[in-house]
């Protein structure tokens, strides 16, 4: 009986903890979000003219701009406002800094223009011997390939760290020595957060496990591919 009781009660936390933790999550998002509706003056908030507190309003409206943002920045005359405030705000010499960078990555992320966290790989990292599961993010420039000094090309690979994956390292490695796996950038993700406890469905797999990336579908470097995500 007390065998059963236990099963029962860790079946519970299995189904409770991934359902309260997303529901958590969720809610702290939507808060974040309600809470930018405070730079609205307070005769024209929503919660005074309805009366009422609407959660997640804010998360509406919040969408509602990002669409509208886009659709503006589209149009000729949005595009050219667009242009012209990067043009002011490059000229401001430590904002530039840091706007070009948020800027390189978002594009990267979200507007498909480069290879980044597309492609799960294995590394020997940190040392010969011991291998850890990164993402390719780009190809680093033309000074950098030289100053390795390698025969062959080098690429970008982040490695995250175990339980909270947005920290991390960012190396560089001769392409010869990335191993590409057939798990998706998902997969990994559950994989590492779960220290390798949740791991992923064995794909199949068809090749020899020593060959070079470039065999195993990694796109392969073209001459004067200088792309630099981070």
């Amino acid at each position: 009986m007390k065998k059963k009781l236990k099963r029962i009660f860790l079946t519970g936390l299995a189904v409770v903890i991934p359902v309260g933790l997303t529901l958590y999550i969720l809610s702290f998002i939507i808060g974040i979000m309600d809470n930018l509706l405070q730079v609205i003056p307070s005769q024209y908030h929503p919660d005074n003219l309805f009366q009422v507190h609407v959660p997640g309003l804010g998360a509406i409206v919040t969408v509602i701009l990002i669409f509208i943002c886009g659709l503006v920045t589209t149009s000729y005359f949005g595009n050219r406002l667009v242009r012209f405030g990067e043009h002011l705000v490059g000229k401001i010499p430590f904002v530039r800094s840091i706007y070009q960078a948020i800027k390189r990555i978002a594009d990267s992320l979200f507007m498909d223009k480069a290879r980044s966290f597309k492609k799960v790989v294995m590394v020997e990292y940190p040392r010969r011997g011991i291998y850890s599961i990164g993402f390719i993010t780009g190809t680093p420039n033309g000074e950098i390939q030289k100053r390795i000094g390698q025969k062959g090309p080098c690429i970008g690979v982040f490695m995250p760290l175990a339980l909270t994956p947005t920290t991390g390292f960012f190396i560089i490695v001769p392409q010869d020595e990335v191993i590409e796996l057939c798990m998706t950038v998902e997969e990994a993700f559950t994989l590492i957060i779960s220290a390798g406890i949740v791991t992923p469905t064995d794909h199949p797999f068809t090749g020899n496990a020593t060959s070079s990336p470039d065999r195993q579908g990694l796109l392969p470097l073209q001459d004067g591919d200088t792309e630099t995500v981070i």
